[in-house]
């Protein structure tokens, strides 16, 4: 699915907003172990892609790799893939990446939340049976993550960046804090700001592009761009594309619906 959007200059109007003349951005939202769509999204990028001018590329990825979905073990190792491919890419580190490692890292006061959020079903693709993570008690489970887990996942995971800026755009993972300068945001808010960020309506300094917060859509505002659109839930992974002032959306399909969970 092809979503255009160009945002055109109109007299007397503030000039549009500018990824640079150098590159081509692709930004994708939280895929959350949905490595099918992760993969479809993938060549959808390249087939735009193959549409367009010749133009250096630079693909980010948002951050929530992991969590919810059924396969965030292979969702980390295709990212890795591409990051050791010669590709440009780059990737944010989200607030399940910080819960995931944190726990894998033995930080057992950090198991209760990553196994509410979704961490039971990134625990199971690295083979622990569901019912046997939900029995074992938190250092238990700390013990099995510093056994199993791979450590180059990890590693891979807690080397992802904070902030991302590119021309008039800034990449995150989930906002800003607002009223702060851009060079003095704190990696907590940019890994788990929701409603003062939300809800605040003058300009950040650069277009914010976001994930995080899901909408039904992408969520399109004046001072920012969400495109977590419920990818583990909706079967609706999204990214942005970006090339000088142009800027347009791709999507996967969609699913039936999946239960809530909001963090």
């Amino acid at each position: 699915m092809l979503i255009p959007f160009l945002r055109r200059k109109a007299p007397g109007d503030t000039p549009a907003y500018s990824a640079g003349e150098d590159c081509r951005v692709y930004a994708v939202g939280d895929i959350h172990g949905r490595d099918d769509l992760f993969a479809e999204l993938l060549d959808r990028i390249a087939r735009d892609e193959a549409g367009r001018p010749p133009l250096p590329r630079l693909l980010i990825l948002l951050g929530d790799l992991v969590d919810r979905g059924p396969a965030s073990r292979q969702v980390v190792e295709r990212a890795m893939q591409l990051s050791r491919s010669g590709e440009c890419v780059r990737f944010i580190k989200g607030n399940h990446e910080e819960m995931f490692i944190a726990a894998a890292r033995g930080q057992v006061q950090a198991v209760r939340p990553f196994r509410r959020f979704g961490g039971i079903e990134t625990l199971a693709s690295y083979g622990l049976a569901p019912e046997e993570a939900m029995a074992l008690g938190d250092k238990a489970l700390v013990e099995w993550m510093l056994a199993e887990i791979p450590r180059d996942a990890i590693d891979f995971l807690d080397d992802g960046e904070d902030q991302i800026g590119v021309g008039d755009y800034l990449f995150v993972h989930a906002g800003v804090r607002p009223r702060v300068p851009l060079d003095a945001q704190i990696p907590a808010d940019l890994r788990w700001i929701r409603g003062d960020f939300l809800n605040h309506r003058r300009p950040f300094g650069k277009m914010v592009v976001h994930g995080h917060s899901i909408s039904e859509d992408v969520d399109v505002q004046p001072n920012r761009i969400g495109i977590d659109t419920g990818a583990f839930r909706s079967g609706r992974l999204t990214a942005i594309g970006l090339e000088k002032e142009q800027r347009w959306f791709l999507q996967t399909g969609a699913d039936a619906p999946h239960p809530d969970q909001s963090l």
